[in-house]
Parts: structure tokens; C-alpha cells; sequence
């Protein structure tokens, strides 16, 4: 049960961070491609769509066959069609999209909290007003 909530809570940030990678990535059709095309085969609900759209969006594959603390795990390719084989270069590239994306989810933030406080101002503005028809400043009589 808490793994399933684990994926709820973190189910928004996921499609943000796969988004923001789509469109800072350069391939946006490929990242795109990549995500609707791979992200169900990831054995996580929220890695799968950012992965594959990582993925798509450096125009490698990732996945496979993979090694972990001795254990060795055999996970679906995701962009297999599409993708080239990693090559060392491909960190620098794949750090410099993450800051990209990370730069970019911070401006979304920044973003949301403004608005959310523009909101909450305007709906404090007008709880201070009294109800009934509006006058344009003037008086009854």
C-alpha cells in the first residue's frame, strides 16, 4: 500500500520532469516518441516516463541487461528503435539536460507560487468587500 501511494504522490512530478525534458532536449519528437512508446515497460511508474523521455530526447537507448550491487537485472530497452548505443559523451549531455530540466521546474514552481498568492490575494481582496450590487463609486441617494 505505501508503495502504491509513493507512486500517487509522485506521479505529477514524473510527467513534469518527462515534459520538461521534451521540451529542453533538443529531439522533442523523439522524446515524445520514446515516452508513449516505452514508458509502460519500465518497471516503475514514475522512472519510466522520465527515462524514456530522457532517453528520447539524447537520442540513446537505455535499459537492458544491468547491474546492480552484484545483482543483475534485465530490463526493457526503452528508445530501442530509435536510440544509439550510450557512449561516454553522452554523460556530459545527459547532465547538462537535467540542469535544463531542472532550471526549468524550479521556473515552473516559482511560477505556480506566484499565481497560487495572486489567488489567494484576490480572494482575500474580496472577502473584504461588502456583498450586494456594485455602484461605480458613487453614492445611493
Amino acid at each position: 500500500a505505501s508503495a502504491r501511494l509513493d507512486d500517487l504522490a509522485g506521479w505529477p512530478g514524473a510527467r513534469l520532469t518527462a515534459l520538461l525534458a521534451v521540451a529542453s532536449g533538443g529531439r522533442p519528437g523523439e522524446a515524445v516518441r520514446a515516452w508513449r512508446a516505452d514508458a509502460a515497460k519500465h518497471p516503475s511508474p514514475n522512472a519510466g516516463p522520465v527515462e524514456a523521455a530522457f532517453a528520447g530526447a539524447l537520442g540513446v537507448r537505455l535499459g537492458g541487461t544491468l547491474a546492480y550491487g552484484g545483482r543483475v537485472e534485465h530490463r526493457p530497452v526503452l528508445n530501442g528503435k530509435a536510440g544509439r548505443a550510450v557512449e561516454t559523451g553522452d554523460i556530459e549531455r545527459a547532465v547538462r539536460l537535467s540542469r535544463r530540466v531542472g532550471v526549468l521546474a524550479l521556473g515552473v514552481g516559482v511560477a505556480g507560487r506566484l499565481g497560487a498568492a495572486a489567488v489567494a490575494r484576490r480572494i482575500a481582496g474580496r472577502a473584504g468587500r461588502p456583498q450586494g450590487p456594485r455602484t461605480s463609486g458613487r453614492r445611493a441617494i
